[in-house]
């Protein structure tokens, strides 16, 4: 396959993904970027948000939540904290999980739990739109 590069996804637990895809697109720290077959190297942190690629021009989502992309010789190496396969979000957990972290918000009086609670949140949202985007495209 001449024009795909490698996506290998991998969390401290185990490896979640390692397929040949035509386009890869992440949430970086400083925002979202696209990876296509011969891109140039680069090294970014990751945010939270859902991962997406593209195989056999089909649409895939994985919800990442910190760590590091790697991009060299056709290869997109994720190193994240935490990933889970569209498939693998339980969203019934998730929409828990964000009204917990809405009601902290609403209850939250010091500001380090604000930005903690404001992070749980944002992974919560998250795992529910991967999950979304996932079932939408009809691949999971």
């Amino acid at each position: 396959m001449a024009n795909t590069l490698k996506l290998e996804i991998v969390t401290p637990d185990r490896k979640v993904l390692s397929e040949d895809v035509e386009y890869v697109g992440a949430p970086g720290i400083m925002g979202e970027f696209g990876v296509l077959p011969k891109h140039v190297p680069f090294l970014s942190a990751l945010g939270v948000g859902n991962l997406h690629y593209k195989q056999n021009g089909k649409a895939h989502y994985v919800f990442v939540a910190g760590g590091f992309a790697e991009v060299s010789n056709d290869q997109v190496t994720i190193l994240a904290e935490v990933a889970e396969m569209a498939t693998e979000i339980d969203t019934d957990r998730a929409q828990k999980a964000k009204e917990r972290a809405e009601q902290r918000a609403a209850a939250a009086k010091e500001k380090v739990d604000a930005a903690r609670n404001q992070a749980a949140l944002k992974r919560a949202i998250s795992r529910i739109n991967c999950k979304s985007s996932g079932q939408n495209a009809g691949t999971c």
